[in-house]
């Protein structure tokens, strides 16, 4: 019988290098890894049998009964939000409290990161609705995203004229999220700066008391391809989770790589144990319910979306 080939794309992860080098293969499967600059639009490209998806994206799509898809739980992206709101160096603001009325650019409405971001200013009682959003590139030029989704915005979300980054700096927004930092950020002369000044604390805090760091994409395949290979997601969830584990015995190893990457791993396993970005939907299973309840909670699904819905 033949070994099916596999085709999938992903960004390049530096936890998938022992995959992508051949180092960790997938038991019984040719497979193919293609990397991307930009999430892929699995569902927009027939040559794919799957690749890294949006966590909201395909949450709001299981919950509209949308099963052309079927999610793994392997994030194979995740990370505090924290540090990922940005305001001018000159700013008063301090705190996620201090938002409340702001005009705020984000890089996308119904994005799974900036879902999580919002999520903190509604834990400090912000009110979501008077905040006047704006949603455009973080710099000029930026294509490739879809940043709005397929809803009705609320009335106070708006698409940005300018870019992130032109906004904040000549005040049009108060602040902004953004994943990725703006190039200046790695200069001594950034106009920018992180509005948590010690965000590594808060989001410490942030894990002791959720016991999660958030998911934000996931590992998706085309649902004919799951059918014709009901075998399929076990083995590639083995796959990556091996990849996971022979990246950080390696890092381990060749921690030289940056000034202080053994100080950095150190810290890590002390504070977050032997795996911070476990897979599996079990071991995930608080952080989908709390992503769940934010997607409804801040009206951007039209009804509750039930965990065990998500990786049904």
């Amino acid at each position: 019988m033949p070994i099916p080939r596999i085709r999938l794309a992903l960004r390049d992860w530096d936890h998938l290098v022992p995959l992508l080098t051949g180092r960790v293969r997938a038991r019984g499967v040719a497979l193919e890894i293609e990397t991307r600059e930009v999430t892929p639009d699995v569902l927009a490209e027939p040559d794919l049998d799957g690749g890294e998806t949006s966590f909201s994206r395909y949450a709001l799509g299981r919950g509209d009964g949308d099963e052309r898809l079927a999610g793994l739980p392997v994030f194979v992206m995740r990370g505090f939000r924290q540090r990922c709101v940005l305001v001018r160096n000159d700013s008063a603001f301090a705190a996620p409290r201090d938002l409340a009325g702001a005009t705020i650019g984000l890089t996308g409405w119904p994005d799974s990161g900036n879902t999580w971001t919002r999520a903190l200013l509604r834990a400090e009682g912000v009110d979501l609705s008077a905040i006047q959003w704006r949603v455009g590139p973080l710099t000029e030029g930026e294509t490739g995203k879809d940043r709005l989704g397929t809803r009705p915005l609320p009335a106070n979300v708006r698409v940005a004229d300018r870019s992130l980054v032109d906004g904040l700096a000549d005040g049009t927004f108060d602040a902004v999220f953004t994943p990725f930092m703006p190039p200046e950020m790695f200069t001594p002369h950034s106009r920018f700066r992180h509005l948590y000044e010690d965000h590594r604390g808060a989001e410490r805090e942030y894990f002791a008391r959720t016991g999660f760091v958030p998911g934000i994409h996931i590992l998706a395949l085309k649902r004919e391809v799951v059918d014709g290979h009901p075998w399929l997601p076990e083995v590639l969830q083995d796959a990556f989770d091996e990849s996971k584990r022979v990246w950080l015995q390696r890092r381990r190893l060749l921690t030289d790589t940056t000034p202080w990457l053994l100080d950095e791993l150190e810290t890590q396993a002390r504070l977050f144990g032997a795996d911070w970005m476990p897979y599996g939907a079990e071991a995930n299973a608080a952080m989908v319910a709390a992503f769940c309840e934010e997607l409804h909670e801040q009206g951007i699904a039209p009804r509750p979306i039930k965990a065990e819905e998500v990786f049904a």
